[in-house]
């Protein structure tokens, strides 16, 4: 139950280290779950960090709640530093690897903005989050930027190749974007065009809000069991945006292929129906082929999000 303003952070923590769990757990083509996993990333190391993101997601809730009594402005929220010491701290609890950089830069803000958000018999106003949302992730600053490469240095995913503009392994973007006061807002917004977390960010989060949400509240009220309704929300997102982890890798022509597939599977039924289910398992064996170099990784962020939003509005399995 929610009493005090810490008990709020408390709630809001625990609500999105379930939406990791929920995410990881489900039998999504090409990802982690229970069962199956990369060479060198298992569940495991998934577990272990979301165990360790949840005292940051604690700590990005406070400060919501803080700018909500305006004991801080929202400019001071830091943001970036809290996703550079979840990522830090994840590293330091798991051997596997990069697990959940873009969930964490997705979930960091949210925490913030349900710090930020009234809840009524502890569901949170998902507009007003949204609204809140918008407000972090606008406020940003170049310290928040800095942060945020040192995050991802630290979890050095695969497939970042070269950006364009301020790209990670130049040594001079990090002094250009103090030098030339560059907020994280900005950075995301140039790589917003080749990478889906980024562009969620700087569009106030359409896929998660407008697509997926609405979407996972239709499957789970179908009663289909909380599996089938995730890895189906997982294929309408993949279905409707190529993902751009595997586009980045290998280009995005094979990331719409792997769409269009996630697009023929759900009008078989998905997992609702056994042509469904043998078009996903046949999916899945393609998807592993080669090197996890089709792993739909950036989708699975989205998912997580969206997972997030469900639980901070009330659903409980």
């Amino acid at each position: 139950m929610i009493h005090q303003p810490n008990d709020k952070a408390k709630h809001i923590s625990k609500c999105l280290e379930l939406a990791i769990l929920f995410e990881v757990s489900a039998d999504k083509p090409g990802n982690v779950n229970l069962t199956t996993g990369f060479e060198g990333t298992h569940y495991e190391h998934f577990l272990a960090s979301a165990v360790a993101a949840t005292p940051w997601f604690e700590l990005a809730a406070e400060r919501g709640i803080a700018v909500s009594r305006k004991e801080i402005s929202v400019n001071n929220v830091l943001v970036g530093q809290i996703i550079r010491n979840c990522v830090w701290d994840i590293d330091s609890w798991q051997h596997g690897g990069n697990t959940l950089l873009g969930t964490v830069i997705l979930l960091s803000p949210i925490a913030v903005a349900a710090g930020m958000t009234s809840v009524v018999k502890e569901n949170f106003e998902i507009q007003q989050l949204r609204k809140n949302l918008k407000c972090i992730t606008e406020s940003t600053l170049p310290e928040d930027a800095v942060n945020v490469y040192e995050a991802i240095k630290i979890a050095n995913p695969s497939g970042l190749g070269k950006a364009p503009d301020l790209d990670l392994n130049d040594s001079n973007s990090v002094n250009r974007i103090v030098k030339e006061n560059i907020t994280l807002y900005q950075v995301f917004k140039v790589a917003s065009v080749y990478d889906r977390v980024c562009s969620e960010w700087v569009s106030n989060y359409p896929v998660t809000f407008e697509v997926a949400y609405p979407f996972l509240i239709r499957q789970i009220g179908k009663a289909i069991g909380l599996n089938k309704a995730i890895v189906h929300t997982f294929l309408k997102v993949l279905a409707e945006y190529p993902d751009t982890f595997i586009a980045r890798k290998i280009g995005i022509e094979k990331a719409r292929e792997v769409s269009a597939k996630a697009s023929e599977i759900l009008e078989l039924g998905g997992l609702e129906t056994s042509l469904g289910r043998k078009s996903l398992h046949e999916f899945d064996l393609q998807l592993r082929k080669s090197s996890n170099d089709l792993n739909p990784g950036t989708t699975a962020d989205i998912v997580a999000a969206t997972l997030a939003l469900c639980i901070l509005n009330g659903y409980r399995p």
